[in-house]
């Protein structure tokens, strides 16, 4: 692996140019190896989590999903509860918290796996949680900016429908791969099941 060493960039310097609510954009000075200088813009944020609720109606599998009004998009989108880690926040704390605040439901969860979402501009993670032996506790506890309505969407139709129309969402195309790698070990899940 000693070819890697070239591909390597040196942080010369990091300079935040805006705060934003959700974020920040840093602006990085890196040098190459071979002694090429640029500057490179980078979004500060904080890690995000996803939870992928799931369970059984009478045989047959389906994930609790919801769905809201996307800004950036200006499109109603069909997701899996998600949110972001708060400073010092374990993300399965994050997890629990977010999934009781959306849907009013616990669980016991499962973690399937941490990504970077977008790795070229982006310095956060996305961890991904499976979640079964779901429970309403309360009503949703959502935040002044906030309307989600809570569905429940059998499991074959969201792996179907995955990518279009209101399942336009990249990071439940993410969910959506590591619940499926998870299910060809766990046949309980469904997927296997004309999926």
């Amino acid at each position: 692996m000693a070819d890697e060493e070239k591909l390597i960039w040196k942080t010369l310097s990091r300079k935040k140019v805006q705060d934003c609510r959700i974020f920040s954009v840093v602006m990085a000075e890196r040098e190459a190896q071979d002694g090429r200088h640029g500057e490179f813009v980078e979004i500060d944020s904080p890690d995000w989590i996803v939870a992928i609720p799931w369970f059984r109606k009478d045989g047959v599998p389906y994930f609790v999903m919801e769905e809201q009004f996307r800004h950036g998009s200006e499109s109603i989108t069909r997701e899996f509860p998600a949110g972001l880690v708060e400073a010092g926040e374990p993300d399965l704390d994050a997890a629990e918290r977010e999934l009781m605040e959306e849907t009013g439901m616990a669980g016991t969860f499962t973690r399937l796996g941490t990504v970077c979402p977008n790795n070229a501009f982006m310095s956060n993670r996305q961890s991904f949680f499976l979640v079964t032996d779901l429970e309403r506790k309360s009503a949703q506890s959502l935040d002044p900016d906030e309307t989600i309505d809570v569905i429940e969407v059998p499991v074959e139709e969201a792996i179907r429908d995955m990518g279009t129309g209101l399942y336009s969402n990249g990071i439940m195309m993410m969910a959506i791969g590591f619940f499926m790698r998870y299910a060809e070990e766990h046949p309980e899940l469904g997927l296997r099941e004309k999926i």
